[in-house]
């Protein structure tokens, strides 16, 4: 091998291959120097709304309005998805993702032509595979062509360093996010004993190895500074059911609302989310201090197409 070739032609051959594999690795969700997740292309900011019986349809509808899933993801992109898998309850609790919500947005992900979709969460309640079971959340994702990994170990987190300032100097994320091509949040819309509600940047809480680090400390702050790092390129809210008291696990009271919300705003997702509740998006902290540190629009009727 390299019979005939000059030091010098060698030497050229191995630039060009270096070169090479750095291109693929920034079109494969490669690493910003800081650590963050890279999203792929500023978009501006949408939101968009849809009300179906089926929550499945209104998942589809809500993604249309702001473009269709092909809008984020291309042909061969290694697709990353977190759903809420906290706990160990039945999907009627609505204290997790509704798996028909999930499984349409893995479909979606799919028919765009998404190389693998990976659904994945640092889930609560252990077993973690009794989790993914119980919730439905496993056999929805699965079905409709997605691999499901619960998050539990250390070895699968990378540490990163948080910008200058934040609560906490370093966090560590879960490795599969932050390589990702394509990075969707599809949360639940409920309340939550700490935060008064847990809706798309908190989460994000579920992408991180301790927790307990951000409720040590300025829970609310860590929220907001951690959703201006690890940003997701689409979120799905499931409002399809809202858990309405003794969240984030329940039992407790629901209400049927059938909305799925879509967009590239997570502050105005956010936002929009409390408003279901009856609660000025001003009132939750790590939203109205998202919004100052411009991560995106408090006031979700101004960037809302639908």
């Amino acid at each position: 091998m390299g019979e005939g070739l000059t030091r010098r032609e060698l030497l050229a051959l191995a630039a060009q291959a270096a070169a090479a594999f750095a291109l693929a690795g920034c079109g494969r969700g490669a690493l910003k120097a800081d650590g963050g997740r890279p999203v792929r292309k500023p978009r501006p900011g949408k939101l968009a709304v849809a009300s179906k019986s089926d929550p499945a349809s209104a998942a589809r509808a809500a993604v249309a309005a702001i473009g269709g899933m092909s809008a984020f993801v291309r042909k061969g992109d290694f697709v990353v998805i977190k759903p809420n898998a906290a706990w160990a309850r039945p999907p009627e609790a609505a204290a997790t993702t509704n798996p028909d919500v999930l499984a349409a947005v893995v479909a979606m992900c799919k028919e765009a032509g998404a190389g693998e979709v990976l659904v994945t969460d640092h889930a609560i309640d252990q077993p973690a595979e009794m989790v993914f079971t119980l919730t439905g959340i496993k056999a929805a994702a699965e079905k409709a062509g997605a691999r499901v990994r619960a998050a539990q170990n250390e070895s699968m987190f990378r540490r990163i360093e948080m910008p200058a300032g934040s609560v906490l100097a370093s966090d560590q994320v879960i490795k599969d996010v932050l390589r990702a091509d394509v990075f969707i949040n599809v949360p639940i819309a409920k309340t939550h004993g700490e935060t008064t509600l847990t809706l798309g940047m908190k989460n994000l809480m579920g992408v991180i190895w301790n927790r307990q680090a951000w409720h040590s400390s300025d829970l609310h702050r860590c929220i907001a500074e951690f959703a201006g790092v690890v940003k997701p390129d689409l979120v799905v809210l499931d409002a399809t059911r809202l858990l309405l008291t003794n969240g984030p696990k329940g039992p407790g009271n629901t209400k049927h609302v059938g909305q799925v919300v879509a967009g590239t705003d997570q502050v105005a997702v956010d936002a929009y989310g409390a408003s279901l509740f009856g609660i000025k998006a001003s009132e939750i902290e790590h939203i109205a201090l998202a919004h100052q540190r411009g991560l995106g629009e408090i006031d979700y009727r101004k960037v809302k197409v639908g």
